[in-house]
């Protein structure tokens, strides 16, 4: 059996507030998955269930370390899922507020890449 790639979604996320690598990274996710129906994988890979589909994320984020990589999956509804964290995105001075906790005024901007790939002859 071959891996075939099916689809690759982009997005992007950030985190205004909270300077968390991990919400950053999941709305990237999230965003690169929103409007996406991919009903190619049954009518066309012919896959009988939606988890046999191979879902590879990579994420460029600042502070990668600090990802918790099972909240990012957790965006991903279905699939065997792999996760790949690197260095990147952007830190963008913003506006602490007080009131949402802010530690200071740094955004965080995550970019996702999500690959579906099948299992093929």
């Amino acid at each position: 059996m071959t891996k075939k790639r099916f689809i690759i979604e982009m997005g992007m996320g950030i985190d205004q507030h909270g300077q968390s690598p991990t919400v950053a990274a999941a709305r990237a996710v999230r965003n690169a998955i929103a409007n996406n129906a991919l009903l190619g994988i049954w009518e066309v890979a012919g896959l009988s269930h939606p988890n046999e589909m191979i879902v590879d994320v990579q994420v460029a984020v600042p502070y990668p370390e600090q990802v918790q990589q099972e909240e990012v999956l957790a965006v991903l509804p279905f699939g065997q899922k792999t996760l790949t964290l690197e260095p990147g995105g952007m830190v963008v001075a913003g506006r602490a507020i007080p009131e949402l906790e802010d530690k200071n005024d740094d955004m965080y901007i995550a970019v996702a890449a999500v690959t579906v790939s099948i299992e093929a002859d």
